[in-house]
């Protein structure tokens, strides 16, 4: 089987970026789509960019051990992987990104130990809060607590395999799928 990759990394340092970026440039990869129970910012797709799932189904499927890992994200919405469609694709031979917090990464470092951890960091905390700031998806309420759990991301980026700066797109993406090819 190829070996899993974990990208994370505090929000707004494009993390999404770089993996739409990865994708372009090697059809063998797949990144696994999240569960949440967040709602659906406009643009998403039901089944492309997350399950958008009810507590209820976000409940039932940890009690049916439908994923592999799972957490709570900005103190509000649960986010998760199923399991089914990134083992199914491991099998196939293809390459699996799951893009996915700080508290999933932990998860899948105990249950997955092989998987190739990498965090994206930005350049500095400026450029972070800028970054975060020009999205406009948040509330400066919501900007604040993203910023919080942002500095304990931070703090944690020691526990990955791999850190790698997202000075610019290209250049990130590129480290990462060198990481990726090296693994």
């Amino acid at each position: 089987m190829n070996r899993l990759t974990v990208i994370a990394g505090p929000t707004a340092v494009g993390k999404g970026t770089v993996v739409r970026w990865l994708l372009a440039q090697d059809p063998n990869i797949q990144v696994s789509v999240s569960a949440t129970t967040r709602e659906p910012r406009p643009g998403e797709v039901q089944g492309e960019s997350y399950y958008f799932v009810s507590n209820e189904e976000f409940d039932q499927m940890i009690r049916n051990g439908e994923l592999l890992e799972h957490a709570v994200v900005h103190g509000q919405n649960r986010y998760g992987t199923p399991r089914e469609p990134v083992e199914a694709a491991l099998e196939s031979g293809k390459q699996v990104i799951l893009e996915i917090d700080l508290q999933g990464a932990r998860q899948i470092r105990q249950s997955m130990p092989t998987a190739n951890l990498i965090f994206i960091a930005p350049p500095n905390w400026e450029e972070l809060e800028r970054r975060l700031a020009i999205r406009g998806t948040e509330s400066p309420e919501q900007i604040a607590v993203r910023l919080r759990t942002a500095e304990q991301e931070m703090a944690a980026q020691g526990e990955f395999d791999h850190v790698v700066i997202n000075h610019e797109v290209a250049q990130c993406g590129q480290e990462v799928l060198d990481l990726m090819q090296a693994s």
